[in-house]
């Protein structure tokens, strides 16, 4: 493991709903880039050990782990208490964690509805809200929403989700403003269709909700809004993260960064 005792030497990550998919991959290309990372999420405890203890040692970066739930306002001031407990502070904030349900709107749950707010939304303001006054006293910082596709445009049967990524992609615009004189950059980066668990999960719904088969609406649902007409790799969307985050992107600020095999150019 690299020399970490100087803690001026690297950056601090917090990567919220980093125990798969998108926020795993971004989680480890920070490390890779020499980061900490505090990783977040659902799972199996023993398994999210082995993956904690198993990210450190391949990329030879201090990797912890808070389970806080990302629907609670307490829990996240819990979780950047610990970070900066373990690693002394928060200089990366990636706000990843997010769930999806498919439904027309006139039969969409309430209750999901709401959950779908406080997970997509709420809780990336509630983070950035606990770690901004640091960045700025520290005269840097970086903040990565992990919106979607759905933050530029919309498709049918997902007015939650839309409707929280394009207020992500807002919240987005007002941290680039807030933190432009403080050496403070905000992105999100609006990935297309990733074969991720959260994905997978949707198929069967979108099957459903539009009665087709399962094959349909990866053929003519998901992939056809993709021109290169294939998944967006998670680890593409790792590069892009540890990009935003490298000296070489500080000027790139308050953008939607479209990774989505050319979705949104039609």
């Amino acid at each position: 493991m690299r020399d970490f005792t100087d803690t001026s030497a690297f950056r601090v990550a917090v990567v919220t709903g980093s125990t798969s998919g998108i926020g795993l991959a971004i989680a480890r290309a920070l490390a890779e880039a020499g980061h900490a990372v505090m990783l977040n999420g659902l799972g199996d405890p023993a398994e999210i050990t082995t993956l904690r203890e198993t990210l450190q040692t391949e990329t030879g970066a201090p990797v912890a782990f808070h389970g806080a739930d990302m629907s609670d306002p307490a829990q996240i001031a819990d979780l950047v208490q610990a970070t900066e407990t373990a690693f002394g502070r928060v200089d990366i904030v990636v706000n990843n964690a997010g769930i999806q349900t498919v439904a027309p709107i006139e039969d969409f749950p309430v209750d999901r509805f709401d959950l779908i707010m406080q997970i997509n939304l709420h809780a990336a303001w509630h983070l950035a809200r606990a770690t901004f006054g640091g960045m700025k006293a520290r005269g840097w910082g970086r903040v990565i929403n992990v919106a979607s596709a759905h933050g530029l445009v919309a498709s049918p049967f997902k007015s939650a989700y839309v409707m929280a990524k394009h207020g992500l992609v807002g919240l987005t615009k007002t941290l680039a403003l807030e933190g432009a004189e403080h050496g403070i950059t905000a992105n999100a980066i609006c990935p297309g269709y990733v074969l991720t668990p959260l994905v997978e999960r949707q198929i069967p719904e979108t099957a459903k909700a539009r009665g087709l088969t399962e094959d349909q609406v990866i053929r003519d649902v998901l992939l056809a809004a993709q021109p290169t007409r294939s998944f967006v790799q998670p680890g593409q969307v790792g590069a892009l993260a540890a990009f935003l985050c490298s000296p070489a992107a500080a000027q790139i600020t308050g953008t939607a960064l479209p990774i989505d095999g050319g979705w949104t150019a039609q």
